[in-house]
């Protein structure tokens, strides 16, 4: 186990943060990237990194998770969620590997294999729009799919947390009334 609490929080709810925008940036950076050539130059091997970063934080937000699971009462939202949070994995994997090719084809691509180097520069011929079409169309499904996860996982863990906390009322000074 890592981390598991933080000045008396839980790391989990505040690693959490750090996905919710990262993975959903990465994906938007690498749709990006995949549709246009001048900016896909400019990002270079800064799209790799961001999405390995990206990456990074999923299984420590995982484990943190993990971890908080076992200090709060079990219920079957803590358990859907649980289960949620482990399906983002194969999704921030396939982010980096596509990002980490598109960032390979941009940084070298007189040593890229020729249909992977027509991704750093506007194909002009059917194979090459075909490659490119290929690419976007994956750089599509892995970002809707990792931002889609992303999103059920949030909100399953909103109602795991906040379920039957929106019905409480608040006494004069802010504070929940049970």
């Amino acid at each position: 186990m890592g981390l598991t609490t933080f000045n008396g929080v839980p790391v989990h709810v505040l690693l959490v943060h750090a996905v919710v925008v990262l993975v959903p940036l990465t994906a938007l950076a690498l749709l990006a990237c995949a549709l246009w050539p001048a900016v896909l130059r400019r990002f270079g091997l800064a799209l790799p990194l961001l999405a390995l970063v990206s990456l990074g934080f999923v299984p420590l937000t995982t484990d943190a998770g993990e971890w908080l699971a076992e200090h709060v009462r079990e219920s079957a939202l803590v358990e859907r969620h649980t289960e949620l949070g482990d399906g983002l994995l194969p999704w921030a994997v396939g982010l980096f590997v596509l990002a980490a090719v598109l960032g390979w084809a941009a940084w070298r691509p007189d040593r890229s294999p020729v249909w992977l180097s027509v991704v750093a520069r506007q194909p002009t011929d059917r194979t090459a729009v075909r490659v490119r079409a290929a690419v976007v169309a994956l750089a599509v499904l892995l970002g809707t799919g990792a931002v889609v996860q992303v999103y059920r996982i949030g909100d399953s863990g909103a109602q795991a947390t906040w379920q039957g906390v929106s019905t409480a009322t608040t006494n004069g000074a802010g504070r929940l009334n049970g």
